[in-house]
């Protein structure tokens, strides 16, 4: 009977369901583009630990290929258009960071540069070889296709400037405001903006020590904010900050949480911006801040939030407001005038990238003082996202009362003070100035062109190695997740019969457990 009973539970095992190599790609593909391990557990219904032992194998499964019979025209051009596209993934998330509209045949003038770039640095390359990738309308959606952006691509808006249209609007805001009896505490303008967190001046990498060995260029790891405050510029709501990690590697290293900062933190894979986030920090931060604020200051109970058209903040998000804020309006600026109304674009945002730079500098000068630190070692072990969080609350904090005030001059000059433009308490000659002392008692050469030249790289696209550059970083960040993953999920591992009777075993036979 042994026998039989043995068969008849083998029948109820089971079977456990293989995985093919072409899920297997699948998986690795969606990793590459963003998607966390979690995600992907879910997705496929396995375990975490099955889809990191896909991922580790990755090399391996991508040479599986040839063993399928799949003929290859060339051995080195399917590897660089994988590259060409991971490289287009990382250019168009820079795009949608810094706002700009991407279309097809963008996106395609893109690959085809990208392509060129790196088939030419291959050895024995040739002018041929170079063109040999079209960019056709079959490669563009495929690659939509593989990488899942099937909305990315939108029709370009007109590029100039609608002055008619701005001029006519700031006319009907200013009536507004009249009619309405909206003082400037009431007002509100809010603005998301890209930032470098890594970057300094570019002569800051020549010194004699990166001449004399590699270098270190720090990666143009960009993170979004969004910043908001009063048109009195009395007020200042807390910042929502997006970045493509969840879990950086600085807060594990410090042991601290992102609660204890003055900033809303939240985190996609491309550190965008999205409706979800904009609703969270509407309902958890500005709205219970702006109705504090208010009633502190013994104001009516009613508020006006003017900010652009933009993708995470779209008209009828008002439904999503709790109850208790339905005190709130909004007010779209129309399209293409947000450079020439937009409150926070008028110097704010510009201002507070110098005083994050100074901060930057003065942590650098701090550690590095009286040591033998190098750069490469001052970025590597002494600055991560925790310091970045400092420094942006630090910046933010520094942005003047009458900064904010003289930006509304263009929308709304009634409500302006009369505060001098710029950092009204610490002049912008003398932030710029203190930077460049900062860099020259550390040894570096750069002067203030060098300061204005950083402002501007915000807006400028990323080299090939830039994106190249950002890609391995946003890798490495994402396999330290995994790992931090995995020992989370160890830790949460249900104990099983043996190690609950072994631990019982343990303080039963410990005589300290009987003493009183």
């Amino acid at each position: 009977m042994a026998p039989v009973q043995k068969k008849v539970e083998k029948k109820g095992v089971k079977k456990k369901e293989m995985i093919t190599v072409e899920v297997k790609k699948e998986i690795i593909k969606k990793y590459e583009r963003g998607m966390r391990v979690a995600e992907i557990a879910r997705f496929y219904k396995k375990s975490t630990s099955t889809i990191c032992t896909i991922l580790k194998k990755k090399e391996e499964i991508r040479g599986l290929d040839a063993a399928k019979g799949v003929t290859r025209i060339s051995k080195q051009r399917p590897r660089v258009l994988e590259d060409v596209e991971k490289l287009l993934l990382v250019w168009i998330n820079e795009k949608q960071l810094a706002g700009d509209t991407v279309t097809e045949g963008f996106i395609c003038e893109k690959a085809k540069a990208l392509y060129a770039d790196l088939i030419s640095k291959l050895p024995g390359a040739s002018a041929e070889s170079e063109e040999g990738f079209k960019a056709s309308r079959g490669w563009f959606d495929n690659f939509k296709r593989r990488s899942g952006f099937h909305s990315v691509v939108r029709h370009r808006e007109a590029v100039s400037l609608n002055a008619k249209a701005a001029e006519a609007f700031a006319t009907e805001f200013q009536k507004l405001m009249v009619s309405e009896c909206y003082l400037p505490e009431q007002v509100f303008n809010c603005s998301e903006t890209g930032l470098f967190w890594k970057k300094i001046p570019k002569r800051t990498y020549v010194t004699e020590e990166e001449n004399a060995t590699a270098g270190h260029k720090p990666v143009k790891d960009r993170l979004t904010l969004l910043f908001c405050a009063n048109a009195n510029g009395d007020f200042k709501v807390k910042p929502l900050l997006v970045y493509h990690s969840k879990n950086p590697p600085g807060f594990k290293k410090c042991k601290v949480q992102k609660s204890q900062f003055n900033i809303m933190c939240r985190s996609n894979s491309k550190a965008l911006l999205t409706r979800v986030f904009f609703i969270e920090w509407i309902n958890e931060v500005f709205g219970p801040a702006v109705k504090k604020y208010l009633l502190e200051k013994n104001l009516p109970l009613r508020a006006l939030l003017v900010m652009g058209n933009a993708p995470a903040h779209p008209p009828g998000f008002e439904d999503d407001l709790l109850e208790e804020f339905q005190f709130m309006k909004v007010k779209f600026l129309p399209p293409n005038t947000t450079p020439t109304l937009q409150p926070m674009d008028q110097q704010v945002i510009s201002d507070f990238k110098k005083l994050y730079t100074k901060a930057l500098f003065q942590r650098c000068f701090e550690v590095t003082r009286g040591t033998n630190l190098t750069f490469q070692e001052f970025w590597k072990n002494h600055f991560h996202t925790v310091n970045c969080l400092k420094i942006i609350d630090k910046a933010w904090d520094g942005v003047t009362k009458g900064t904010l005030n003289s930006a509304w001059r263009k929308l709304w000059p009634q409500c302006v003070l009369g505060h001098d433009l710029g950092l009204a308490d610490d002049p912008e000659s003398a932030v710029v100035e203190e930077i460049v002392s900062l860099g020259k008692t550390m040894g570096l050469e750069l002067n203030e062109d060098d300061i204005q030249e950083l402002l501007e790289e915000h807006g400028q696209e990323l080299t090939t190695e830039e994106l190249m550059d950002l890609h391995r970083e946003q890798q490495q960040e994402a396999v330290e997740e995994i790992s931090a993953e995995e020992e989370v999920k160890k830790a949460e591992k249900p104990l099983t019969s043996k190690e609950i009777r072994k631990m019982f075993l343990e303080v039963l036979f410990d005589e300290s457990f009987y003493k009183v």
